[in-house]
């Protein structure tokens, strides 16, 4: 029997590859004979860059930057593959919302610079791709941050540079691109969302309260992208206001498609394709998968729903280990999912199930192996 781990991090717990390694081990101990490939998963959010680096091999090269706030300096990187001159830059390495305390969360005044000097310095290395991941961003800046780091230039009206943050926005005046080439380079944003850029769906109002805006603060920062936009296209000539998922990560993918001529990807398309998951499923006989919740966003472009339609492809019975599983047997059924096996049971808090999870993850692994694997 050949089974195949793809595991997505279990949020504020476990990574994607400590819990793949968790469910391997736990077959292994339970189907010792079994063959157990290992591919962490993600969709473009935390831990993407990581789960690559495990799951299709490269390396990681430290870099410090700009952390969320401008005063910030911290610890980040990007994961380079030689072989490829590909680099994948993580956005919430840089510019995370992790990287922040609850009381410094303030998207008027996040930046995506750090980001930026990432990407810079992955140009520099010799990347000629790059992939950038961009969930779990403490920014709504419109990747304004990001762009200064590559060289260009946002002027007020007294054609003076702009600060740092989202409140900054609304007094650029002028775009000045940079003055001096750059290698060329194709970058690929990596989201999972199809939020527009601005609006009642855009960036500011859906994922602005999440980054410590207040209804007024999000009144705001939609103004000051739109503005954006309206700037964007008169004076690059590029219309990025509608964009279906230029919105991710406070607008940096609709910035990124501005500034450095991005195009958006499904996230969890393009780890999938980078680790090679479909020749590793070809002679499967089960997939595992799973998150921290089985619910319906993970039926939404996410890594279970990615993995399924592999799973498909190759004829391989899918199984589901999740922190908690909040979909009907008869709903996952229909998206090809055969079982899924929750973690935690209804009377267990949620705070000793993070806790907990590794062991929680090995249980259920065990049960799941015992009862469905030895069928």
């Amino acid at each position: 029997m050949k089974i195949v781990v793809a595991m997505d991090s279990f949020k504020g717990s476990l990574s994607a590859v400590r819990a793949c390694d968790i469910v391997a081990k736990a077959i292994r101990s339970v189907l010792p004979q079994a063959e157990v490939v290992t591919k962490p998963m993600a969709d473009g959010g935390e831990g993407t860059a990581v789960a690559l680096m495990a799951a299709a091999g490269g390396r990681w090269i430290d870099k410090s930057v700009m952390g969320p706030l401008h005063q910030m300096e911290v610890q980040a990187g990007f994961v380079w593959f030689e072989d490829s001159a590909k680099a994948v830059v993580e956005m919430a390495a840089a510019n995370g919302l992790q990287l922040l305390r609850p009381e410094q969360r303030n998207p008027l005044q996040t930046t995506t610079y750090g980001t930026g000097q990432l990407i810079s310095a992955a140009i520099d290395y010799g990347a000629r791709r790059i992939l950038l991941a961009v969930g779990g961003s403490a920014t709504v800046d419109g990747g304004v941050g990001a762009a200064m780091a590559l060289g260009w230039k946002f002027l007020a009206k007294d054609r003076q540079e702009i600060g740092f943050g989202g409140g900054e926005l609304l007094r650029i005046d002028k775009i000045v691109p940079p003055c001096v080439g750059r290698a060329s380079v194709t970058v690929e944003v990596l989201c999972d969302v199809n939020n527009p850029l601005c609006g009642p769906q855009g960036a500011a109002r859906v994922y602005g309260p999440q980054k410590g805006a207040t209804p007024q603060m999000a009144d705001i920062l939609d103004a000051a992208l739109s503005h954006l936009a309206d700037l964007v296209k008169d004076q690059l000539g590029c219309d990025v206001r509608y964009l279906p998922g230029g919105g991710a990560a406070g607008g940096l993918a609709a910035g990124a498609v501005a500034f450095m001529n991005a195009r958006l990807v499904s996230g969890i398309d393009a780890v999938m394709s980078q680790s090679r998951l479909q020749e590793a499923m070809a002679d499967a006989d089960w997939v595992i998968t799973g998150e921290g919740s089985f619910d319906e966003q993970s039926l939404r472009g996410k890594v279970v729903w990615g993995v399924s339609r592999v799973a498909i492809a190759t004829n391989t019975r899918v199984g589901v280990l999740a922190g908690q599983v909040l979909l009907p047997v008869e709903k996952y059924r229909a998206a090809g999912v055969e079982t899924a096996l929750a973690c935690m049971d209804c009377r267990m808090q949620l705070e000793y199930a993070i806790a907990n999870a590794e062991n929680l993850l090995d249980g259920a692994a065990r049960r799941f192996a015992r009862n469905c694997l030895n069928a």
